[in-house]
């Protein structure tokens, strides 16, 4: 098993909280972590129609069968249960670590903590391994492979297991299981043309309008599906970043598939000779060197500090703006970059100010560091830690 970077957090978080709610897509490793952590918790999941029914309809009942310390899996299939849980956490405040909860469906889930937990709860969100956590576990696997096939973490478990299958399989089960539970969904043909239009628009800013027009649905439609995918954790929308010495910035968010291993399942994308030669192999790199930095904010606890930088002409991929510190990062899909891959770098620092810029460069294939005339560097994605 691939050590995660939240086990820290999650360990420490059981010694000072009553309660842990572990979010994040389907098979991301949410119950594999809390099991590995606490072998001695109990553990049911609401997966099982029996146990979400009794958990729902006789929740006392349920956690009689079911006492702390335990593990309650994909718990917001039993909204009803929340308040008991608040109950029976009020009933011992003293005692931490006594409900650990993991849910696949954010935006509800968080609905039912905020309303009954507040206070009571450390929320943290697992997404799929990172480059740092798959090298960590298998140090020879290649920046291509880990690309394509993505970062889910049973696919490292069992190296064996065909990606293209297993995907297949992932979208069959979260377009049966995921999307409808979440909404009311008429046509899941529809749906999943809707969720390939998104990753043919990772990495580039989001039109609702231009996406509701191409699938075919009502732009109200297309906003309805598009908070489901970033509530079952398959999308994620990165803000632009303003300043008040600006002007003309465009405040519609950029759009990203969470996972490149899905993003090129969806794309059809098939192993890595295929990435080389497809067009959308730059969309691709950017969208994993999304994922990488919002690793690293999370293992620096920084929360809301990614954004990216656009006026009407020109584009810096992402800006991190950590307390006042700020760095400014582009993505390229080249293993040489050169000079001129820095020049909307050097744009937006004078833009903003040098003063306020503390790092910066170009994220790239390259195998090393180098610095560049003006002061940035190329990085390779290893050194971004």
């Amino acid at each position: 098993m691939a050590p995660r970077d939240v086990e820290a957090r999650l360990k420490r978080s059981a010694k000072t909280r009553p309660v842990i709610v572990l979010t994040g897509a389907r098979q991301t490793g949410k119950t594999s972590t809390f099991l590995h952590l606490f072998p001695d918790y109990g553990f049911v999941s609401l997966d099982l129609p029996t146990e979400a029914e009794q958990a729902e309809k006789e929740p006392e009942r349920f956690l009689q069968r079911h006492p702390p310390p335990v593990i309650i899996d994909e718990v917001q299939h039993a909204p009803g249960l929340f308040r008991h849980l608040k109950v029976a956490v009020d009933a011992d405040r003293a005692r931490n670590g006594q409900f650990l909860l993991t849910g696949s469906q954010k935006f509800s889930l968080m609905k039912d903590v905020s309303e009954s937990l507040a206070g009571r709860a450390d929320i943290v969100e697992l997404e799929t391994l990172s480059f740092a956590e798959i090298r960590e576990a298998l140090p020879k696997t290649k920046l291509e492979t880990a690309i394509v096939r993505g970062g889910f973490p049973e696919l490292y478990a069992n190296p064996d297991i065909d990606s293209i299958a297993f995907y297949n399989s992932y979208l069959a089960t979260y377009l049966e299981r995921d999307v409808r539970a979440l909404a009311n969904v008429g046509s899941l043909r529809d749906f999943e043309r809707f969720l390939r239009a998104c990753a043919l628009r990772s990495a580039n800013r989001l039109n609702k309008a231009d996406l509701a027009r191409d699938v075919g649905i009502a732009p109200s439609t297309a906003n309805q599906w598009l908070s489901m995918l970033e509530a079952s954790g398959q999308a994620v929308l990165l803000e632009p970043w303003f300043s008040n010495r600006t002007k003309s910035i465009v405040k519609s968010p950029k759009l990203y598939i969470a996972d490149t291993g899905l993003l090129c399942a969806l794309l059809n994308i098939r192993s890595e000779e295929a990435l080389g030669e497809s067009p959308a192999a730059g969309a691709v790199w950017e969208t994993f060197v999304f994922a990488q930095l919002r690793d690293r904010e999370r293992r620096a606890g920084h929360t809301s500090s990614l954004f990216f930088w656009r006026d009407r002409t020109r584009e810096v991929d992402f800006v991190v703006d950590a307390g006042g510190r700020i760095e400014l990062f582009e993505a390229k899909w080249t293993e040489l970059p050169d000079l001129g891959d820095t020049v909307n770098l050097n744009f937006v620092r004078n833009v903003i100010g040098k003063s306020r810029v503390s790092a910066g460069g170009v994220l790239s294939r390259t195998p090393n560091s180098f610095p560049f005339p003006n002061g940035f560097r190329t990085l390779p994605v290893t050194e971004l830690g």
